[in-house]
C-alpha cells in the first residue's frame, strides 16, 4: 500500500525572546525560579500586534518546502492546525495557500487545540494512502496565543507562546523518485517505511474546562453581555494534572503495538511541550531514558499546536534524527483530544 514520508521540516518563531525575569518585574514574583524548576521554560517568543497566525505559517511552510526541494505549486493539499486561526471563516490555510503560491492545493484548518499538528499529520497520511492525486501535502502546527493571554493571570500567561512548525509529507514513491533524480536539498533521501501507525483519542466531557468560549455561535462577539475577559483563554475548571501520564503511556503503547513494536525500541519521542514533569513520568511509565524524548520548552515555552513541528524540525535541524530511526508523537490538547503517531524517519538533515 502506498505511504508518506517527511521530507522536510521548517519551524518560525516570532521577534525577540523574552525571558522569564520579564515577569518577575511586572508582577513582583521569582517567576522565573518556578518556570525553570517545574516547566523547563526559560523564554518565549511573542507576535507582534500586527501579526498574525498566517504571519508565523508562512517562513515555517517556506523552510519546509526548501529542505523537501519543492516549489509550493507542487503541493496537493496544505492542512493547517490552529485554535487560533487569522478569522473564524474563511481558512487559515486559504490565507497560506495565497501566500505560499501554492495555487494547485486544497486547503483546509484543523481544530483539535493542542492536539492539531498530530490528528491533521494522521489526515495527511491517510490522504496520501488513498488517493493517488495526492503528492505532496504542508502540513502546519500554529500558535498565536499571545493575543488571547490575560496577563494578569501570571501562572497561566506565562506558559503560553507563539510559533509554527510545518512538514512536507510527500509519498514514498515521490521521494524516492526525486531521491533517484538527485533531486531536493536534504541529503540522502530514501523512500524509508514513512508513517506506520496512528490512534486518537477524545474525552468531551472536558470541553468546558478551558479555552477560548467567544466569537462563536455560543457567544458571538456581538452579543450584548461579553466583555474583554471572555475573548481570552480561560481556564474554567481544573484539568487533573494525572490526565496526560495516565493516557500518554497508553498511546504510546497503542501505536507501537500495532506495529510489532517496544517503547525501547524508539529513537526519539515528541511530546506537547507544556509539562516537562508529565513528559518525565510519562517515559518512567514507558521505562526509557529522559533523554529519549525531544524538548523545546526551554527555548520557545508552550506553543501549543505549533510545539511538536518545531521540535520536529529543531531536532532535524541538530541532526538527531536519522534514516531508519522509529519516532513516536503524542499530542494532547482542551477538549480534551489527543492524538499519537508512530513513523519511521526516512532523511538525513
Amino acid at each position: 500500500m502506498r505511504n508518506a514520508v517527511i521530507t522536510g521540516t521548517g519551524l518560525y518563531a516570532p521577534g525577540d525572546p523574552i525571558p522569564n525575569a520579564v515577569f518577575d518585574v511586572r508582577h513582583g514574583e521569582n517567576i522565573d525560579a518556578f518556570l525553570r524548576e517545574n516547566r523547563n521554560m526559560y523564554q518565549r517568543y511573542y507576535m507582534s500586534e500586527d501579526q498574525a497566525t498566517s504571519d508565523l505559517v508562512l517562513p515555517a511552510a517556506q523552510d519546509a518546502l526548501a529542505e523537501a526541494g519543492l516549489q509550493a505549486e507542487a503541493l496537493d493539499l496544505v492542512i493547517v492546525a490552529t485554535d487560533t486561526p487569522d478569522y473564524i471563516s474563511p481558512s487559515t490555510a486559504a490565507v497560506v495557500q495565497h501566500r505560499l503560491g501554492a495555487v494547485n492545493a486544497g486547503v483546509f484548518d484543523v481544530n483539535t487545540a493542542c492536539a492539531g499538528f498530530v490528528t491533521a499529520l494522521d489526515i495527511a497520511w491517510k490522504y496520501i494512502r488513498a488517493d493517488a492525486a495526492y503528492r505532496h501535502i504542508l502540513v502546519v502546527g500554529a500558535y498565536g496565543m499571545s493575543k488571547y493571554l490575560d496577563h494578569d493571570e501570571y501562572k497561566i500567561a506565562t506558559l503560553f507562546a507563539d510559533g509554527a512548525g510545518a512538514v512536507v509529507l510527500s509519498a514514498a514513491d515521490e521521494a524516492a523518485a526525486d531521491a533517484a533524480a538527485g533531486e531536493g536539498s536534504a541529503g540522502d533521501r530514501p523512500a524509508g517505511a514513512g508513517i506506520l501507525s496512528s490512534t486518537l483519542y477524545a474525552d468531551g466531557s472536558y470541553h468546558d474546562f478551558m479555552g477560548i468560549y467567544s466569537g462563536g455561535t455560543r457567544l458571538p462577539a456581538s452579543h450584548a453581555s461579553i466583555d474583554a475577559k471572555d475573548t481570552l483563554l480561560r481556564f474554567a475548571k481544573k484539568i487533573p494534572p494525572e490526565t496526560n501520564p495516565q493516557h500518554w503511556p497508553r498511546l504510546v503503547r497503542t501505536v507501537l503495538d500495532r506495529i510489532g513494536r517496544r517503547p525501547d525500541e524508539v529513537a526519539t519521542f515528541f511530546f506537547t511541550q507544556i509539562n516537562i514533569n508529565s513528559i518525565r513520568e510519562t517515559l518512567d511509565i514507558l521505562g526509557v531514558p529522559h533523554d529519549r524524548a525531544h524538548n523545546i520548552m526551554d527555548r520557545y515555552a508552550y506553543t501549543g499546536s505549533a510545539c511538536i513541528p518545531m521540535a520536529i524540525a529543531d531536532a532535524a535541524d541538530a541532526h538527531r534524527l536519522a534514516p531508519g530511526d522509529l519516532v513516536v508523537l503524542v499530542g494532547s490538547g482542551g477538549g480534551i483530544s489527543m492524538a499519537a503517531v508512530a513513523l519511521e524517519w526516512s532523511y538525513r538533515s
